[in-house]
């Protein structure tokens, strides 16, 4: 006969279940079989050309409203500027007379300032010269000296390095006789605009001269610069590539240091320059 049954005694005969602890939203989720691949496509080809394309719209914008690099080929502006000076001009510069441009109020061309333009002769060649002249201004030569309005002018840029004597270039405007290195339709316009013996630069246009006065073929000799073909102003020299017929390059050993070969095909000290 079976006695009463303890409550200890019933609970070790019920079976008991096993109980798993709740897993968490993290444990549950399936493995990220996928998260390398989509690293990859986010690294991948497709943004490389993105990127690759939003560089070049940027320079591409840059170079068309804002700066453009130029190179000095000739030596019409020296000392000023150098053969083999590399230039960054500024195209923010006033065209149109009262214009300004999509983003900045464009600062206006003035007496002095140097510019880069299209040769009115040649607009597929690019030149850089000084403005001497702006619309308005009545401008002679007596001995190569300037004067504007019956004044001379100021000029420390200027250089007068030894020449022959030559009466067109250095009291100009001449009309006796033509240059034959003057262009001739510049020889039968020239005659219109000289007035007591000045010239009379017209509106829209501007008369530039080289820095380089004896050795520079500028407006006396091909005309204005007109308004429209001005590209814009030079800001700074970026970079100056040494010449071989440069007075102060020297012949290096050629097994020289790699800092004399750097030093010997630039010229450092220009390098960052600002242009007056």
């Amino acid at each position: 006969m079976s006695g009463p049954v303890s409550p200890a005694a019933t609970a070790s005969a019920t079976p008991q279940k096993s109980v798993t602890p709740p897993q968490t939203a993290a444990q549950t989720q399936k493995p990220p079989h996928n998260r390398v691949h989509i690293r990859y496509q986010r690294h991948g080809f497709l943004p490389a050309v993105q990127s690759l394309t939003t560089i070049i719209v940027v320079a591409v914008f840059i170079v068309t409203f804002t700066v453009q690099p130029f190179r000095i080929p000739s030596g019409s502006m020296e000392p000023t500027l150098m053969v083999g000076d590399f230039l960054l001009v500024d195209k923010q510069v006033e065209i149109d007379p009262g214009g300004s441009n999509f983003f900045l109020p464009a600062p206006k061309i003035h007496r002095g300032d140097v510019i880069v333009f299209h040769f009115p002769v040649d607009p597929g060649m690019h030149l850089v010269k000084r403005v001497v002249g702006v619309p308005g201004d009545h401008v002679r030569l007596r001995g190569g000296r300037v004067l504007i309005n019956g004044r001379g002018i100021d000029e420390p840029y200027a250089v007068y390095r030894p020449a022959g004597p030559d009466n067109f270039r250095d009291n100009f405007p001449r009309l006796e006789s033509a240059d034959p290195e003057i262009d001739s339709r510049w020889w039968i316009r020239m005659r219109k605009l000289v007035d007591n013996g000045e010239l009379i630069v017209p509106a829209g246009n501007y008369f530039v001269l080289g820095d380089n006065r004896n050795d520079s073929e500028d407006s006396r000799y091909w005309g204005f610069v007109p308004q429209s073909n001005i590209v814009g102003r030079p800001l700074v020299i970026y970079f100056s590539l040494r010449q071989d017929d440069d007075d102060s390059t020297a012949a290096l050993p050629q097994s020289g240091a790699l800092a004399a070969g750097l030093s010997g095909f630039a010229r450092w000290n220009r390098v960052m320059r600002v242009i007056r």
